[in-house]
């Protein structure tokens, strides 16, 4: 392993389209929605740890989360756990990990990564890792990571890329294009020239610092003010300080939408961002009729492609649904068709006018 290799996993989102699992004070990233015996940062911090020394990987996450991380790994320093004062999107965050590595070695490579993702084939997300790694070492490059997308979805962004590689498997990008229409998609797709938006970058610490500097200098500037104050005992403070003069603001339009040193490496690696329940559906184990079932007491009655999620101190008998999402906790029950996912969002914010924040 690299010393000099690093791993940010941002894990600050309430993920409030899993809701009614998932809660503000208890969001997805610390829930085991697929069933597997691990929470999702658990099973994100355990991929990073085959290739990553483990005293190299941070988690930034919002500050009520704190408690819960070291909670689910055990094995991170406690310094290691970067608490955020206020939510302001991922170009703080990366602005935050950055800029304090850069104190302490600025030859560092990083890699940033969202804390609830799946990826099934661990050896070949490792792999392409690696490849990232290795080429922003020798380019002031960077790097994201593409999916090959194998259907037109909807819910993701797309990166549009140049067809020459300028290394083995690494392309310059050219555009970026938020979440498209379902024809844009299929565009997109027949071209053969653009891959999901994975939202994994790559980079030498001293590039990502170069493009806050050019791209988001005021950003730049307050990190820059406090810059002495990380890594000592005076380091919450500044951030304290910090934050509040930060723009909201993503690191894809922020940064790599506007530099021109930006690199993709298209890769297929088993990836989903488990940002619907749909998504986490299509990634269970099914049973003969098209159930995903998670609980040890759902009984399944004519029912066909449904999704459940039930605690496992309760009895659940369903009869006769269709293509259903149901998901039940000891507060909520949840009972939503599956083609009205996207609008689970809206439904949260109704419960919050209806019955205020003791629900969310």
């Amino acid at each position: 392993m690299n010393k000099n290799h690093y791993v940010a996993i941002m894990a600050g989102g309430i993920g409030s389209r899993f809701w009614p699992m998932s809660r503000s004070s208890y969001p997805k990233q610390f829930l085991d929605i697929l069933d597997t015996g691990k929470t999702l940062i658990q099973a994100t911090f355990d991929r990073f740890a085959l290739f990553i020394p483990k005293e190299n990987i941070f988690v930034v996450t919002s500050e009520e989360y704190e408690e819960i991380v070291q909670r689910q790994i055990p094995s991170i320093k406690k310094e290691n756990i970067l608490s955020e004062p206020s939510r302001k999107n991922t170009a703080p965050c990366i602005a935050y990990i950055s800029f304090k590595l850069n104190q302490v070695n600025p030859d560092a490579a990083l890699i940033c990564a969202p804390a609830d993702h799946l990826i099934l084939d661990e050896t070949g997300f490792k792999k392409v890792c690696l490849e990232a790694l290795d080429f922003v070492s020798k380019h002031k490059a960077l790097i994201t990571l593409g999916i090959k997308p194998t259907y037109p979805n909807t819910g993701y962004g797309y990166i549009q890329f140049e067809q020459q590689p300028a290394s083995d498997n690494v392309y310059k990008v050219k555009t970026f294009t938020e979440k498209p229409n379902t024809e844009l998609a299929k565009t997109f797709l027949a071209s053969g020239e653009f891959l999901w938006n994975a939202g994994i970058f790559v980079w030498q610490i001293k590039n990502i610092v170069s493009a806050f500097r050019n791209h988001l200098p005021e950003m730049a500037e307050v990190f820059d003010a406090e810059k002495d104050q990380f890594n000592t005992p005076a380091e919450k403070e500044a951030i304290e300080r910090i934050y509040p003069q930060c723009t909201n603001i993503s690191i894809d339009y922020g940064i790599m939408e506007k530099a021109d040193n930006v690199y993709i490496i298209p890769s297929s690696f088993g990836w989903s961002d488990l940002g619907t329940w749909n998504s986490a559906y299509e990634n269970m184990d099914r049973d003969y009729l098209g159930n995903a079932v998670a609980g040890e007491h759902v009984m399944v009655i004519d029912a066909t492609k449904c999704m459940v999620h039930a605690s496992n101190d309760k009895l659940l008998v369903l009869q006769g649904l269709d293509d259903f999402i149901i998901v039940d906790t000891k507060d909520i029950l949840l009972i939503c068709k599956k083609e009205k996912e996207q609008e689970i969002k809206e439904y949260v914010a109704e419960v919050k006018r209806n019955k205020g924040e003791k629900y969310l």
